[in-house]
């Protein structure tokens, strides 16, 4: 455990919930959301900024209840997990280790795919293969995203 300047304590889990709350509100909003899906190209950096949007979150939409629904609950839960599987996976690694980047990107791989899989079934006309297609977004999520998530793991853990 790391302590702060003004001696509170700072664990991983708490920073790696901390980082995925901010991911999911500051690229999940619907202001985000529209902005990438208009203004974004085809490239390699387009596809990247689509990717941040995933774990989308609407208050009102034209969509269906059940389809607002699971997109709040996949953005919810994707904050959940990841503290979840970074408890499970990073607690133990060593300060500024490549086992510590690796393990919490792993965790948000892992966050974001369980998530995905869970929240499929709330989905309209929710079926097996639309649950795989749902957790495969939630996996690509989280190879190209979670390298954040594990930046700002690393870098805290002093």
């Amino acid at each position: 455990m790391a302590t702060t300047a003004a001696g509170r304590a700072r664990t991983v889990t708490g920073t790696g919930v901390l980082a995925a709350l901010t991911l999911v509100i500051a690229f999940g909003n619907p202001a985000y959301t529209d902005w990438a899906k208009n203004h974004t190209s085809n490239d390699a950096w387009g596809f990247f900024l689509k990717q941040l949007s995933w774990p989308t979150w609407s208050f009102s939409s034209d969509e269906s209840v059940r389809t607002i629904l699971a997109n709040d609950i996949k953005a919810i839960l994707l904050v959940v997990l990841t503290g979840v599987f970074v408890s499970l996976m990073v607690e133990a690694a060593s300060p500024r280790s490549a086992r510590l980047f690796f393990s919490s990107w792993g965790a948000y791989v892992f966050a974001a795919a369980s998530v995905s899989l869970l929240a499929a079934f709330i989905q309209v006309n929710a079926s097996l293969r639309g649950a795989f297609d749902w957790a495969a977004g939630g996996g690509i999520y989280g190879l190209f995203v979670g390298w954040v998530l594990a930046s700002v793991l690393s870098a805290s853990r002093k």
